[in-house]
């Protein structure tokens, strides 16, 4: 049982009420596809619980949710908050663009809302600089401009220095991937036989016994495609949505993310989109619904349109939990023939032979 979110680390806290899984303070469950999250109150993002875990919290989370009287709900989904203060979201049925507007609403705009209180901050505190200066004595002139130079100095060789994500590349090397080099990441159009693909910029993993102040490896390029491209999106493409979107933007994406019932479909149209994006537009909702583009050298993840970037956010999360169930899948069938081999053994065991042929001949027909 995890205890922090798998995606920004944070703590997801506790709760009292499911005993089963006493984890967050957020929990959203599907009993009819039998899946269970916890929504990490920093990020807004859903973490998959392991299979193990599951079914049992489940159940509490069910009952948990009819008992309570202070919930509201649409058609499909429902929003109940216990009196221990968790938080449960029931999804019954929802058509796919209500399940990824609901779900992805929040973190979106929890992002941008951030974002408005950080730059808030900043202004307010810029603007209190002529007032609180002369009171507590500070100069306005030299000691300013040089305080703001050292704090974009310590920001700009932070953002240098600072690995954010360490992806895996097709023949297993690893990339470690710097904050300033997330940006620099390029959507490669398919071409040939090759699928679409990411140009991703890295440096070599540091030696453990370089401190970091002293490591400047120069910085390389390498292309991944395919199922790694997809996985390496994943990652990145939260680190360029940090700031969030509207209410507006955050609904053209989920429009962009459903249109398509095939992941990598999607994402190789968006290749293509970007590959000839110029930036004529600021969204890419009214134009991404043509199906023919031209081929050409790739675009900066960073460029393209705010709505495309969330929406292939969604699409890679959503693929990501796609292949974490088909895995679940696997083990579960690999413990049911294990279970039937057993079962065939016990049965067989007492049997005549003679009761075991019939049997034998009677199935085959």
């Amino acid at each position: 049982m995890y205890s922090t979110c798998i995606f920004c680390h944070t703590e997801l806290g506790a709760n009292e009420a499911v005993e089963h899984f006493p984890v967050g303070r957020r929990l959203a469950f599907d009993a009819a596809k039998g899946r269970l999250w916890v929504v990490c109150r920093k990020c807004e993002r859903w973490n998959l619980t392991p299979l193990e875990e599951r079914w049992e919290a489940i159940e509490e989370c069910e009952r948990s949710f009819r008992a309570t009287k202070l919930r509201t709900s649409t058609d499909q989904i429902g929003l109940a908050r216990l009196s221990e203060g968790l938080e449960l979201v029931r999804i019954g049925q929802p058509l796919r663009p209500e399940f990824a507007a609901w779900r992805y609403g929040d973190q979106f705009g929890r992002r941008r809302r951030r974002n408005i209180m950080r730059m808030s901050a900043m202004a307010v505190g810029a603007a209190a600089v002529p007032i609180l200066g002369p009171t507590l004595g500070v100069s306005l002139g030299a000691t300013g401009v040089y305080s703001l130079q050292l704090v974009n100095f310590g920001k700009a060789f932070y953002h240098r220095m600072k690995v954010v994500e360490r992806l895996t590349a097709a023949d297993g090397s690893l990339l470690a991937v710097r904050r300033h080099e997330v940006s620099e990441a390029t959507m490669l159009p398919a071409s040939g036989r090759e699928s679409w693909g990411l140009r991703i910029s890295h440096h070599k993993p540091r030696d453990p016994g370089i401190p970091w102040w002293r490591y400047d490896a120069d910085a390389e390029t390498t292309d991944i495609r395919g199922e790694h491209a997809m996985r390496a999106a994943a990652r990145l493409l939260p680190h360029l949505n940090r700031t969030g979107a509207s209410e507006r933007v955050v609904s053209d994406a989920v429009k962009l993310a459903t249109r398509d019932n095939d992941p990598t479909l999607s994402f190789e149209k968006a290749a293509r989109f970007a590959a000839q994006w110029r930036g004529w537009n600021d969204s890419a909702f009214s134009l991404f619904a043509q199906s023919d583009y031209s081929h050409g050298k790739g675009a900066r993840l960073a460029k393209i349109p705010a709505d495309l970037r969330l929406a292939l956010e969604m699409i890679s999360h959503e693929e990501s939990e796609r292949r974490a169930m088909e895995g679940e899948l696997m083990i579960l069938e690999d413990a049911w023939r294990e279970a039937e081999e057993i079962a065939a053994i016990s049965d067989d065991m007492f049997l005549p032979e003679d009761i075991s042929k019939r049997l034998a001949e009677m199935k085959g027909r």
